[in-house]
């Protein structure tokens, strides 16, 4: 009986322990300014040339979100939405600049890092509404036909091989039948 309330406490130690360590995680990542946010955000190329063009995306924040970064202005970004800017000419090649997006007194960070070559521009945007399709014609059902069984014209090499292979069927299950039966095993 006391081992059985030994391994009880243990275990009930052991789960309020693992219940608690990402709590303390959590709690000590959101004080040194972690990416755990109630919106969602990101930053489209993540690697872009100078003068290159990034969308800035925010999704989950019920009101107006901010974009900034030392390599462009910043950038409104109404709700659930996305905004489009241009990296500074004078960016720094190779380095890697914190993107920080803001929502209410929630903050959250990306990475984006500036490479070497000619501006691009993203062509990844996406869109702050989608619509729903809906068919401007009822549904037909099912259209039938004749399924295939008629072509240009009836190839003779098919029908023929059709033929040997109905009568290979039709006397095969005659010979087997007749085996049957004069065994005495019907």
């Amino acid at each position: 009986m006391g081992a059985i309330r030994i391994a009880s406490t243990a275990l009930l130690g052991a789960a309020a322990l693992s219940l608690a360590a990402p709590a303390a995680t959590a709690a000590d990542a959101g004080a040194n300014g972690s990416n755990i946010t109630s919106f969602g955000f990101s930053v489209t190329p993540s690697v872009i040339a100078p003068g290159g063009q990034v969308t800035l995306n925010v999704t989950g924040c019920d009101r107006d979100a901010t974009a900034s970064s030392g390599v462009f202005d910043t950038v409104t970004i109404p709700r659930d939405s996305s905004r489009n800017a241009t990296v500074d000419l004078d960016a720094k090649r190779g380095a890697a600049y914190t993107v920080t997006f803001a929502c209410g007194g929630e903050r959250g960070t990306s990475q984006l890092t500036i490479t070497g070559g000619a501006p691009t521009t993203s062509s990844t945007v996406r869109p702050t509404v989608r619509p729903t399709v809906r068919p401007t014609t009822p549904p037909l059902g099912v259209r039938g036909g004749l399924g295939g069984s008629v072509s240009d014209g009836l190839d003779p090499i098919e029908i023929a091989a059709g033929a040997v292979l109905i009568a290979v069927a039709g006397g095969g299950t005659i010979y087997f039948l007749r085996r049957r039966w004069a065994d005495g095993r019907h």
